[in-house]
């Protein structure tokens, strides 16, 4: 082939890749821009209405006023001022009063879905989150219709469900990779139907970009079924994941029924095995998971050291859990745990 072919070949591929970039570069600039005076304009039109029916949202007056105000807006300029959109505006100012709380990281779609939130602290969690991990509004939805806040705060103290408001969730020690329960409606199996941990497996792979997004911030897949050979001895952890945040391997074994203490030892030895024979010396302790339908805190119990940071049980629901469910979760939870600190005092 022709040199000067080859070189114009080359100066036309690093041309394209230049200006394409350039035109990515721009149109994220334009989006941005359109975006932040976007949420500036419908907060100001909140803020306005506001300021007309003198802060008092509930005025007897106000609906007969945005009416009227929608009419003449939707005359002017078309669609996209209804009644009720002013009066979404007007939440939107409500629920941020200062300008400076919006974030233009996220778009107007983001906010519909977290005006819907009436409680600030959780409002600010996912809207803290929807920031750091990047969330689109699908995700945001689905996290927020799966009670992640709730999960998070199971048995949070004080201090860490605030932080968890103003920070979002942050992953300081093992204990903070795990939900309880983790929730994998998405893998669309049916509850009290007969199916194998095999099927389970092959589902979480099927749906791993979900599954990720269940287990949280920093987590790449590594492998299924990766083998582990002692002398001559085979064995299989189910899934094998890495932490990028807290610089550790994430082992997960999948159990339908009650955790037994097998299970247990089995997991405290794919832990070791990690720790020894994988793990580099800049890393963390490697994490085991026993993810089941029943965790069988008692099993865990008595069978882990009291020291144990480095293996978890939690339950898995194939479906959305309802807060009835998440405030009995809470209660057991505050049993367990009254019952722990009895055993250590007697």
């Amino acid at each position: 082939m022709d040199n000067k072919l080859i070189d114009n070949n080359y100066n036309i591929d690093s041309l394209f890749d230049n200006i394409k970039d350039m035109v990515i570069n721009s149109r994220n600039r334009v989006y941005s821009a359109v975006n932040t005076e976007m949420l500036n304009l419908y907060w100001n039109i909140g803020k306005t209405i506001m300021e007309i029916q003198k802060g008092d949202e509930r005025a007897t007056y106000g609906d007969a006023v945005l009416d009227k105000l929608s009419q003449k807006l939707t005359n002017e300029f078309g669609k996209g001022f209804s009644s009720r959109n002013l009066r979404t505006m007007r939440k939107f100012y409500l629920m941020y009063p200062i300008w400076k709380t919006v974030s233009a990281k996220l778009s107007w779609s983001h906010y519909l879905e977290l005006i819907k939130i009436d409680e600030e602290p959780k409002r600010n969690f996912y809207l803290n989150e929807c920031i750091n991990s990047r969330w689109s509004v699908r995700e945001l939805q689905r996290q927020r219709d799966s009670l992640l806040y709730e999960r998070l705060t199971l048995s949070a103290n004080k201090e860490k469900i605030l932080e968890l408001a103003e920070k979002g969730q942050i992953l300081k020690t093992s204990k903070d990779l795990v939900k309880d329960p983790f929730v994998l409606e998405f893998l669309d199996i049916k509850e009290n139907t007969d199916y194998l941990e095999s099927d389970l497996e092959k589902n979480i792979i099927e749906h791993l970009k979900e599954f990720l997004l269940e287990l949280g911030k920093g987590f790449s897949y590594v492998g299924n079924q990766v083998r582990l050979t002692l002398e001559e001895d085979h064995f299989y952890p189910d899934l094998v994941f890495y932490n990028r945040l807290l610089k550790c391997f994430v082992i997960i074994d999948l159990k339908i029924g009650k955790v037994t203490h097998q299970d247990i030892g089995q997991m405290q030895m794919y832990v070791n095995y990690y720790d020894r024979e994988i793990k580099q010396q800049d890393e963390n302790s490697t994490v085991g998971i026993l993810l089941s339908t029943n965790k069988n805190e008692t099993i865990v119990k008595y069978t882990l050291p009291e020291d144990n940071k480095t293996i978890f049980s939690s339950e898995y629901k194939l479906h959305l859990p309802t807060e009835k469910e998440l405030i009995d979760a809470i209660e057991e939870e505050k049993t367990n745990l009254r019952l722990n600190n009895d055993d250590k005092n007697n």
